[in-house]
């Protein structure tokens, strides 16, 4: 099956993009208006962060997010087959202070929110720095999914470690150089979480990546990826700080989440929406805000 599936799909990325561009408009539509996957959650989602947009301009904001999200994944199949060199034409950064860092010493940990095109950004930076790129994730239930996710992920010099079993897996790199990218902006359990505002309301972030910080004391940097125009993207990398453990608990996330919701600003369609961001709802008498 594993071989079906994954033939099936690099096949279909060996089409031309404008073609699958035509096909990701059409999925767009149909997710939009027929489907109207998570429409709600997407809405209410752009309404708190934009409260004082027009319902008009909210309205916008939201059928882009959805072109934004189906080009994400249609860009995902190109990445079975298309080639180092158009990679690189349509996914450009900063390399140049990574690679600083690099000479300089140190490890990177790398703080980045769910910007379109992450995909392309996994796979950009793995073969354009100098650090191991080592990126987290979540297996998926499919073994089938996750074992064709996992070889396409990592076809340009990227390692993929499971969230479930993060220390072991990481540790061999702790041994040597790193960087070590965490999408930072994931809701979590109210118990276990750093509560801070984020937009207009409370919610909920990670510890995670924060005490990693402190625990590896690697240089931290912030990462952004914005839309150039369709299939084109450019990132940009900035330094937070090379000695994490000088800062108070919690400012790391301060800082992190200030410069997404920055970021988000400039190009509102081109963030994960769809998620239930704000899922949990903030209480003065249990929970302790940044």
């Amino acid at each position: 099956m594993y071989y079906v599936v994954y033939g099936f799909f690099y096949l279909f990325s060996l089409l031309p993009f404008w073609l699958m561009y035509l096909l990701s408009d059409s999925i767009s539509f149909l997710l939009y208006y027929i489907i109207r996957y998570r429409r709600a959650v997407v809405k209410r989602n752009i309404a708190i962060a934009f409260p004082e947009k027009a319902e008009q301009e909210r309205r916008k904001i939201e059928r882009a997010f959805y072109t934004h999200f189906t080009d994400n994944w249609i860009e995902f199949i190109k990445l079975f087959s298309i080639s180092e060199k158009e990679l690189n034409r349509r996914f450009t950064a900063n390399y140049e202070l990574l690679d600083e860092l690099y000479n300089n010493g140190y490890n990177v940990q790398t703080h980045l929110g769910h910007f379109f095109n992450w995909e392309y950004a996994n796979m950009a930076y793995g073969m354009n720095i100098k650090h191991p790129f080592v990126a987290v994730y979540r297996p998926l239930s499919s073994k089938v999914m996750d074992k064709i996710l996992y070889k396409v992920r990592t076809r340009f010099n990227s390692h993929l470690i499971s969230a479930y079993n993060f220390r072991k897996e990481f540790a061999p790199f702790m041994r040597k150089r790193y960087l070590l990218v965490l999408i930072a902006d994931q809701k979590e359990f109210p118990r276990k979480a750093y509560w801070a505002p984020f937009f207009s309301k409370m919610a909920t972030f990670v510890q995670g990546p924060e005490r990693t910080a402190r625990l590896n004391n690697a240089a931290i940097t912030m990462g952004k990826i914005k839309r150039v125009k369709r299939g084109y993207y450019i990132s940009e990398v900035i330094l937070l700080t090379t000695e994490p453990r000088s800062l108070p608990e919690g400012e790391i996330t301060k800082r992190m989440i200030a410069f997404i919701e920055d970021t988000i600003r400039e190009q509102p369609a081109n963030y994960l929406w769809s998620h239930d961001r704000w899922k949990y709802t903030f209480d003065l008498q249990k929970h302790t805000a940044l």
